[in-house]
């Protein structure tokens, strides 16, 4: 069984900083690649960022040059660092891991920016 855990989330003021941190955990043989993605209340759930195993990443448009994905892979462990954060980057963040054959979701943080 694996498991994803978040940490990191809370209340901060616009234009400030937070890091999330997922730890994948359980019987795991290979990480193929790890991502955050979040929903906003009455929002579809969206990607914000993604880490293959290979080093590649993606990020979506709105928050290119804000955020920065990172990865422990002696930990199997995902980072979300968010500098400059605005209003509208409020939404709860989840993680999401391809591990094996299967594909994994964490239980979610709330990130909260105030203007």
């Amino acid at each position: 069984q694996v498991q994803l855990v978040e940490s990191g989330g809370g209340l901060v003021q616009a234009g400030g900083s937070l890091r999330l941190s997922c730890a994948a955990s359980g019987s795991i043989f290979s990480i193929n690649a790890m991502g955050w993605y979040r929903q906003a209340p009455g929002k579809q759930r969206e990607l914000v960022a993604a880490l293959t195993s290979g080093g590649s990443t993606n990020y979506a448009d709105s928050v290119k040059g804000r955020f920065t994905i990172s990865r422990d892979n002696a930990k199997n462990t995902v980072y979300l660092q968010m500098n400059s954060l605005k209003p509208e980057d409020t939404a709860v963040y989840y993680c999401n891991a391809a591990i094996d054959f299967g594909r994994y979701w964490g239980q979610g943080t709330q990130v909260t920016v105030s203007s």
